[in-house]
């Protein structure tokens, strides 16, 4: 099968929906398809691996994303040649790949990795939310009228897209990880390369370090939480546009000492700085489908956050973590709960471990490509 992939964004960018696209695509490779890869960017980027084909755009500052208004030759004459679109942003490269699906008469797929309807509100709140939401459920009915079909990667994002008024098919499938690569970290870094007290009670957070994460909410409550556990430590690992503003709020809450930020980590070694970690832990509500929480799990380590879309599904209450409702309070009290029992910490973990085999890569690549063959079987 010829396979277009579609996403606004891609590496060296480092996000969850950048990692679930490069997962897609080499195991997709590695059943044999035959697979390209369309995102807006500059043409000077250089690619290690093939059919990553950058549509020339305009830098939207610093952000690693481009927009571009037109494509090129070369992506016109592929687009020609494939079986199925499957786009993972509705927007810019969405936009694409809605174009040249009805230009060529190719069933349009779309996967919804994000929870827009919050995401409005974080980056316009100025905007009336009656407005914005009114918008939102506009374009996306729409838009979801102009696809073959519809992948939610939880039950609980399939349910917010219907509360969006979409129609159509919704085929739920989780997101996948490789699984071995947190299962045997390589070492690369320990707890004295960053001046990390060996016997602390380490949190990690891995993530954007922007406000929908709610990070300097985490920060907040662990400053709180010291009195009460002086050897608690947060270890907060990923870059983004509030990472300086994150850092100066633990400085100015007098928790610099037990707050480490690592700032952008290479995607390859993330498992080594889980490895430092007792618990992973997340105060963020705007989740589809944290690849984040799994990759923890797998790793070996219970986790804390708030019971939310996406969030509740990735942890088993009482099994392989807890999940807090949404207060502060709640969350720092099940975040004493992990750190003052190591022995139930210690078998949530082992139960997190086995939880996220379910959520191998190749066997969520093999299923989309089953959803892919049935779609152009019927098209």
């Amino acid at each position: 099968m010829r396979i277009a992939l579609f996403s606004d964004v891609y590496k060296p960018v480092i996000n969850g929906v950048v990692n679930h696209v490069s997962l897609l695509k080499k195991h997709f490779e590695d059943l044999g398809e035959q697979v390209w890869l369309f995102v807006p960017g500059s043409r000077r980027t250089v690619d290690d691996e093939p059919n990553v084909i950058r549509i020339p755009g305009i830098p939207i500052a610093d952000t690693g994303y481009h927009l571009s208004m037109a494509a090129d030759p070369r992506t016109r004459n592929i687009l020609k040649q494939v079986d199925v679109i499957h786009v993972h942003h509705p927007f810019l490269s969405g936009s694409f790949g809605l174009f040249f699906s009805r230009r060529h008469d190719l069933p349009l797929i779309f996967t919804n990795h994000t929870r827009y309807d919050l995401y409005v509100q974080q980056y316009l709140p100025r905007l009336p939310e009656s407005i914005s939401e009114t918008a939102l459920h506009a374009f996306f009915q729409l838009f979801s009228q102009r696809c073959a079909l519809m992948i939610a990667p939880s039950d609980g994002i399939a349910r917010v897209m219907r509360d969006w008024g979409i129609g159509g098919e919704i085929a739920v499938v989780p997101n996948g990880i490789e699984l071995d690569q947190f299962r045997m970290p390589k070492g690369t870094v320990q707890r004295t390369d960053l001046y990390i007290p060996e016997d602390a009670v380490v949190g990690v957070f891995v993530g954007r370090m922007s406000g929908e994460k709610s990070v300097d909410r985490l920060i907040s409550i662990f400053a709180a939480l010291l009195d009460e556990e002086p050897k608690l430590h947060l270890l907060l690992v990923g870059g983004g546009p509030a990472l300086e503003e994150y850092q100066q709020l633990a400085r100015s809450l007098n928790v610099a000492h037990a707050v480490t930020f690592t700032g952008r980590i290479d995607y390859g070694v993330i498992a080594d700085y889980l490895a430092l970690a007792d618990f992973f832990v997340s105060a963020s509500v705007t989740e589809v489908h944290p690849l984040t929480f799994i990759e923890a799990a797998s790793a070996g380590l219970p986790a804390v956050g708030v019971a939310s879309t996406g969030v509740s599904e990735m942890i088993v209450d009482g099994s392989t973590g807890y999940l807090a409702k949404d207060n502060d309070l709640s969350l720092g009290l099940r975040i004493l709960r992990l750190v003052n029992d190591p022995a139930h910490r210690l078998e949530m973990g082992k139960a997190a471990q086995s939880f996220s085999n379910q959520f191998a890569a190749h066997a969520n690549a093999r299923r989309v490509l089953e959803l892919y063959r049935g779609v152009t079987n019927n098209y």
